[in-house]
């Protein structure tokens, strides 16, 4: 990635690009507060729906609220991944608390939810995250047919540097077709960020509620439990910042040098960011990051390049293909080259045929693809390398494309800790579906979609030394869970942390 154009000065309010109006309420507007409706940028720092929210409070002198709603188990998430977004969200409230902005949160549907709590304090202004997750896009659609017709409902994406409006208005071929529209916005969108004001009318706090943080998260992770919490990675924006920046192992400050030539390695996990939990809960802003990240360039050009290539244009690009693929997590949303060729060879003979039992208790043939699902299972997080050669050989094995995808899908969404990401179906289709890809040489069951092996990576990486890495992972962790009481952190094998 070339380096990218140097940043703006300081804004006094949130660029009207960032802004998509869903809809307009009737004039003249109902001087009632502004509720925020939290759900993607979980975090008080860098963020630009609370800022928008807080602005047009403060210009119409009403109060302003943030609301969250726990959807029951969304899209599969179980303790693993409701548990760090509950602790996070704990100290949000927490931190939140001297800004005189009250935090709700409400259990059941958000289409039920969101607009009860917008009647019952006759808010005139809804100020929501942007998603371009399916789900969520149908919720939006729902609530504001349900909210009064007084009310305006402002969509900011804050997740993205360039709003994925913004960035193109279709959808890109691959990362070569949107790189330089992105670039080629960076300077006007990759800015510093305003300082939250202090609401100018307070909250009435009669309305205000208690919150049982801690019934809460013991009730999630009871119903959740099949799918356990990981303990090696601290939830909340204070420990994202600490990986991003800390003096002791922070991505920036410690492990930079290393990401350009090493990030491939499953070998040499320390070489990633380890941003990707806090990014996808939006504990911490990819701007901040990316703005971050740029201070090193003299330091280290190529790694901080090869990590804004990653963090701004990669995560675009998966946005971009979400938003404006409605079925970007089955096979229509496959190019029809690839839905071609993959159909062609849907009834080729596989080698070994697992049933999805099977794959998830990895027990197959192949010891490599084996520790990749089981550390994903039991860590949490597979390396990003791995996630390629483990939902190729899905395809290999199952049969047929259409259930490999939704096998590849259910596990990626069950056990990582940023599963439900545009990230993750993007990759799930880039490695069955050939999506952000071209053809290959055709050959069985794969047709000209890209094919990976085992042998090829042997060639790349000590494959017997990860396999060992992984057992020896899952090992202490089941050691540490049976010994330890509850909440206890569980340490990682010695100089191979994440």
């Amino acid at each position: 990635m070339a380096s990218l154009p140097s940043a703006s000065t300081k804004p006094t309010s949130v660029q009207l690009g960032r802004i998509h109006v869903l809809k307009e309420g009737s004039h003249p507007p109902q001087n009632g507060p502004v509720v925020y409706w939290m759900f993607r940028d979980q975090r008080l720092k860098d963020n630009w729906a609370l800022s928008h929210a807080v602005d047009q409070a403060n210009k119409a002198n009403v109060p302003v609220a943030i609301a969250f709603n726990l959807f029951d188990q969304f899209l599969g998430a179980k303790a693993r991944q409701l548990g760090f977004m509950l602790k996070g969200l704990r100290q949000l409230q927490k931190s939140i608390e001297h800004t005189q902005i009250p935090f709700f949160l409400f259990r059941g549907t958000a289409e039920e939810t969101i607009p009860k709590f917008l009647g019952e304090c006759k808010a005139s202004l809804l100020v929501t995250d942007f998603s371009p997750l399916r789900q969520i896009r149908k919720c939006k659609d729902e609530i504001c047919k349900r909210v009064s017709d007084s009310v305006t409902i402002h969509e900011v994406d804050a997740h993205n540097v360039v709003p994925v409006w913004v960035a193109s208005d279709k959808l890109e071929y691959s990362a070569k077709t949107i790189r330089g529209k992105v670039n080629k916005l960076i300077p006007e969108y990759l800015i510093d960020f305003p300082t939250l004001q202090p609401p100018n009318k307070k909250w009435d706090d009669a309305t205000d509620q208690f919150l049982d943080w801690d019934g809460l998260i013991a009730d999630v992770l009871r119903n959740g439990a099949e799918v356990p919490e990981i303990e090696w990675c601290e939830p909340g924006e204070t420990a994202a910042m600490e990986v991003l920046m800390g003096n002791k192992d922070g991505f920036l400050t410690k492990r930079l040098k290393n990401y350009s030539t090493d990030r491939n390695d499953p070998l040499k996990p320390r070489a990633l960011s380890c941003l990707s939990p806090y990014l996808h809960f939006g504990q911490i802003s990819a701007q901040r990051c990316a703005s971050k990240a740029r201070s090193f360039r003299k330091l280290n050009a190529q790694a901080v390049d090869t990590f804004l290539e990653e963090l701004i244009v990669r995560r675009e690009l998966a946005d971009n293909f979400c938003y404006y693929q409605p079925n970007y997590d089955t096979m229509q949303g496959a190019w029809e080259w690839a839905r071609k060729t993959l159909m062609d060879h849907a009834s080729d003979k596989r080698e070994h045929t697992y049933t999805m039992e099977q794959l998830e208790k990895a027990q197959t043939a192949d010891p490599l693809w084996n520790a990749s699902q089981l550390e994903m299972v039991h860590y949490g997080k597979m390396h990003g390398f791995m996630r390629m050669y483990w939902a190729k050989n899905i395809l290999e094995w199952t049969k047929g494309p259409k259930e490999a995808l939704e096998i590849c899908i259910y596990l990626n969404d069950k056990y990582e800790i940023d599963g439900r990401d545009p990230n993750g179906y993007v990759g799930c289709m880039w490695s069955i579906c050939g999506v952000h890809d071209q053809g290959w040489r055709e050959r069985p069951v794969f047709g000209k979609i890209r094919y990976m092996n085992y042998a090829g990576c042997k060639r790349k990486f000590n494959v017997d030394g990860y396999t060992a890495y992984v057992k020896r992972l899952v090992g202490e962790i089941k050691k540490r869970k049976a010994e330890s009481p509850v909440g206890q952190k569980i340490k990682q094998p010695r100089n191979e942390q994440h």
